[in-house]
């Protein structure tokens, strides 16, 4: 089990993107969060298995037809014990 931080970089505010980073995180049960940051950018917490964690950020690098995702920094930090789902802050 790993937990990472990532902030996003890109069309990632105003498109729908927590949402679009919610229903994905939910079919690879992924837990953690996602909240718009002032500076324009995204930040999720995300938890779970790293080859799923993979898998998930591979999708989100993907995007949709109104998510462009430009960058993501990625570091890694402390599990949260019993953490259930994955939140829109």
């Amino acid at each position: 089990m790993e937990r990472f931080l990532i902030k996003v970089c890109g069309r990632v505010q105003g498109v729908g993107f927590r949402y679009f980073a919610q229903y994905t995180a939910s079919t690879y049960n992924i837990t953690g969060l996602v909240k718009n940051c002032d500076d324009g950018t995204v930040r999720m917490e995300v938890q779970g298995e790293i080859k799923v964690i993979n898998e998930f950020l591979s999708q989100i690098r993907k995007g949709n037809r109104f998510v462009r995702v430009e960058e993501m920094a990625i570091k890694k930090i402390s599990i949260v014990d019993n953490e259930r789902g994955f939140k829109i802050k």
